[in-house]
């Protein structure tokens, strides 16, 4: 990752270093998948997230956000069982999906530059991507981005008679706060 010398620490508003906590209940992580020969929209979010983050005291940025793969809802109770199954994201051997972000750095037109690692079903992939700032206060800092992603580099191959290809676009609305 490269960037000019316009830029910001990740979070302004903070004076030094400081721990931030994943903000679950404002937090979300959605996604969205054309199947059926790209004729039907397949939308869906994981309910149950967990994370951290940490801005140094040099201004940097790096974090943490766990997905919990059993937590897939796409409002159809079978759908949902064979997502979770070794087919798409074997929620059994691989229970979580991991974002992990080792460098954050804030751009002057309100955005931020992230990389690091996206884990799912025990393949980890590099990770690059530009997030939103759409809050940046003392207390609360939140990142929303938009992704797409192959799904076969993450070995989730599974498809009858053609009907699921393509990449899936992943929405990802990341809120941290200072703990308590």
């Amino acid at each position: 990752m490269t960037t000019d010398n316009s830029t910001q620490p990740a979070a302004a508003s903070t004076n030094g270093a400081a721990d931030w906590q994943l903000d679950a209940a404002h937090s979300s992580v959605s996604l969205s998948h054309k199947t059926i020969w790209n004729l039907v929209t397949v939308k869906g979010g994981f309910e149950k997230l967990s994370g951290s983050g940490e801005i140094l005291a040099d201004g940097s940025a790096r974090g943490r956000i766990e997905i919990d793969a059993a937590s897939i809802n796409t409002k159809n109770a079978k759908r949902d069982e064979h997502l979770r199954s070794a087919d798409f994201f074997n929620a059994t051997e691989h229970p979580h999906l991991t974002v992990d972000i080792t460098g954050v750095t804030r751009q002057d037109n309100g955005s931020a530059t992230a990389a690091g690692t996206l884990t799912v079903a025990g393949v980890t992939k590099p990770l690059n991507l530009t997030a939103r700032i759409t809050e940046d206060t003392g207390e609360a800092v939140t990142l929303a981005a938009d992704a797409e992603f192959n799904r076969a580099d993450y070995g989730l191959t599974w498809g009858k008679l053609g009907m699921i290809r393509g990449n899936a676009r992943v929405n990802v609305v990341a809120r941290f706060v200072k703990p308590a």
